[in-house]
């Protein structure tokens, strides 16, 4: 199955509605950045919800998620344009831990809850807007649903899941996300709080194979109005261009110092782990064009 998004309304139940499979795209990120399972799960949940955040803009802004929780995984961060398009890296991917009683990853652990979720959404004004909540737990779900509460006053329910086979692959991942619209009822929360007591975890029913479209309809049955899909991929945007520019912005002294100690510069791409080289001569010309 193809990895997509679908954004619809349910009318009756007065509240938006997003659901997403990012089974493909998290695969690809744990195979470029050498994710393990627990690093695979951190990532994997936060680009869904980045992507799904996305959806609820009419403009392409960049957008740019940071969630630090002060674990041993460090940073995890996730990046896309609103076009489906997303990239990421966590800062240790090699941090792996299960709970003793359900054998499940715990990504609360390796996140950590001592710190913050940061959203930054560059209009291409002259600041970019920042807004960053506590973390709550480091599960990531979670933590989205109190950013969404607190920083945008916007009631959601956020459901996101990454299944690890026993060699490390991505089985399955995913999420939904539901908010409740201005107008909505006592009746109206009381029905989604039912619905979500029991409801299976979500990264299960897309490995089971149910579609975006399928997991909404096990909620609100044939209420749901889907309005529009998106297909979504993990790519980097990365070039030497880019790296050129980075070396360029350095301060003189150190771009000097590249030069006449280091004789070359080797970048390599933190999103996907693309290496990049220049000679002492590459340096010397930037440093030359610098100036012009």
């Amino acid at each position: 199955m193809k990895d997509y998004l679908v954004r619809g309304l349910v009318n009756k139940r007065n509240a938006r509605v997003f659901a997403i499979n990012t089974t493909n795209l998290t695969n690809k990120a744990r195979e470029e950045l050498g994710l393990w399972p627990c690093a695979s799960a951190a990532l994997g949940r936060t680009m869904a919800v980045t992507l799904m955040m996305g959806a609820m803009n009419k403009d392409q802004e960049k957008l740019t998620v940071n969630i630090n929780g002060g674990g041993e995984m460090g940073t995890v961060l996730a990046t896309t344009h609103c076009d489906g398009k997303i990239k990421g890296f966590v800062a240790n991917p090699e941090v792996h831990y299960e709970y003793n009683s359900t054998k499940k990853l715990a990504v609360g652990m390796c996140v950590g809850n001592n710190g913050t979720l940061q959203v930054i959404r560059d209009m291409g004004l002259k600041q970019p807007m920042t807004s960053e909540v506590q973390l709550q737990t480091g599960e990531i779900g979670d933590d989205f649903a109190y950013y969404f509460y607190v920083s945008e006053q916007v009631p959601s329910v956020v459901s996101v899941g990454v299944l690890v086979d026993t060699d490390n692959s991505v089985l399955s991942a995913g999420g939904f996300i539901i908010q409740l619209l201005p107008e909505a009822t006592d009746e109206d929360i009381t029905f989604i709080e039912n619905k979500m007591k029991g409801f299976p975890p979500v990264s299960d029913l897309i490995h089971q194979g149910k579609t975006p479209e399928e997991i909404l309809e096990m909620i609100f049955d044939d209420e749901v109005e889907i309005l529009a899909h998106q297909d979504v991929f993990y790519e980097c945007d990365c070039s030497r261009e880019k790296m050129a520019e980075a070396l360029a912005a350095l301060p003189d002294s150190e771009l000097e110092a590249i030069i006449n100690e280091d004789h070359g510069a080797d970048l390599k791409c933190q999103f996907c782990h693309k290496s990049y080289h220049f000679s002492e001569d590459d340096l010397k010309q930037i440093q030359e064009n610098k100036h012009q």
